[in-house]
């Protein structure tokens, strides 16, 4: 498979998983509400550290998996534009509390998830 075709079908994939989620869970919500897109970028974190884990020495993954998986669905299911979204129409709304939070919990949470993953496994 073509590595370029790999990372547009799993960023589709991502994509829309990250789509699916957000709105099981910000259903009930009218306006802005970034937890939808906190979970799915702590998920990605999730994967995309067991992912990197094992394409290291211990399981051999082909290149256009990797891309496929890291590149591709990892890419597409976490979002830094939806993020910074959110983030700016909390701040825009006053709700500054909540942007502040919203910032701090992703990048803390997203990179702690990662060091914790990768000194775990």
């Amino acid at each position: 498979m073509n590595t370029l075709l790999a990372i547009f079908i799993g960023g589709g994939i991502g994509s829309v998983t990250r789509f699916g989620i957000s709105k099981l869970i910000t259903s009930g919500f009218r306006e802005i509400n970034p937890l939808g897109t906190l979970t799915a970028n702590i998920i990605s974190a999730i994967i995309l550290g067991v992912l990197l884990y094992l394409s290291t020495d211990k399981f051999i993954m082909s290149s256009n998996i990797k891309a496929f998986l890291i590149i591709g669905f990892c890419g597409g299911f976490s979002t830094f534009s939806t993020f910074s979204y959110e983030t700016f129409e909390l701040l825009r709304s006053g709700n500054y509390f909540f942007a502040i939070s919203n910032i701090f919990v992703s990048v803390f949470l997203g990179i702690g998830v990662l060091f914790i993953l990768a000194r775990s496994l």
